[in-house]
């Protein structure tokens, strides 16, 4: 399979592709020929990143859904979109995140941090995998980051009623790992891979809506900050490496797989975590 492997021709579906590393990654996987969807909130900036990914590429079109993350409605109606657009799909790349300083409920009642971050990737991916297992071999990868590592998944106070700091988008990439984690030991020798990575520090438009404190912190560690091309090669390369192909359920940095923290390699806390976010989804 590693020798066969090639992302062109492929279908490609990503999130959080309207800036950013999603944004580097879908135009670097188009110029590698796949066929990209991207999802986006705003029709404004989903049209100007389509534009984009498609001179990136070969001129082919580029797909568009719309959708807030946010509201699980809508990433039902996301998947059942998709299914009924794609008879096959081969990648699915969950790479839109956020991070907010107060904390916020959405429609469905779960704190806006977790249900973006987290639960949206959870449910589309679970909503999709069959498809996916259809054409396999295929790939999921999820972005995650080292914000990860002093976290802990607060079972007893997953919708952060009594615990909500900004330490919470911390918690929510150590839901990435373990959901990979989990996905992986399930999908084993299934031919559909899940992994996730850390993409570094990268110079994005992230958390400029958390007010002037928050702006001053980016505008600090900006001339540290990757470009959002550097942010995206770990992407790239685990949705496009033949290397990448007998990788599963792996946390990725700059293209070598690495532990996570111990509490990211807790496989009782995956499955737990696992059925406790089936549970916060709405039938």
């Amino acid at each position: 399979m590693a020798d066969r492997w090639s992302v062109a021709g492929k279908r490609v579906l990503i999130t959080g592709a309207t800036n950013g590393i999603g944004l580097a990654a879908a135009e670097g996987l188009a110029a590698r020929g796949a066929e990209i969807a991207i999802v986006a909130r705003s029709e404004a900036r989903a049209k100007e990143s389509a534009e984009r990914v498609q001179a990136a590429g070969s001129g082919g079109p580029v797909d568009v859904f719309m959708a807030d993350l946010s509201r699980q409605a809508d990433v039902r109606r996301l998947a059942a979109e998709a299914l009924a657009r794609y008879p096959r799909l081969d990648v699915l790349v969950n790479n839109a995140g956020a991070v907010y300083a107060k904390r916020e409920v959405t429609q469905d009642d779960i704190e806006l941090t977790w249900a973006v971050n987290h639960l949206a990737p959870f449910l589309l991916t679970t909503l999709l995998l069959d498809r996916l297992l259809a054409g396999a071999p295929a790939r999921i990868v999820t972005t995650s980051s080292d914000a990860h590592k002093p976290a802990r998944i607060p079972f007893d106070d997953l919708n952060a009623e009594r615990s909500y700091r900004m330490s919470r988008y911390g918690q929510t990439k150590l839901a990435n790992i373990l959901f990979t984690a989990e996905l992986g030991r399930r999908l084993a020798g299934t031919g559909v891979t899940a992994n996730c990575f850390h993409p570094g520090l990268v110079a994005t438009g992230f958390n400029r809506n958390n007010g002037p404190l928050m702006r001053l912190v980016n505008t600090v560690v900006k001339p540290f900050a990757r470009s959002p091309e550097k942010g995206a090669e770990t992407l790239i390369w685990l949705v496009d490496s033949p290397e990448a192909s007998d990788e599963q359920g792996g946390y990725f940095v700059d293209k070598r797989r690495v532990a996570p923290s111990a509490a990211a390699q807790d496989m009782d806390a995956a499955r737990r975590l696992w059925e406790a976010s089936e549970q916060q989804l709405r039938t």
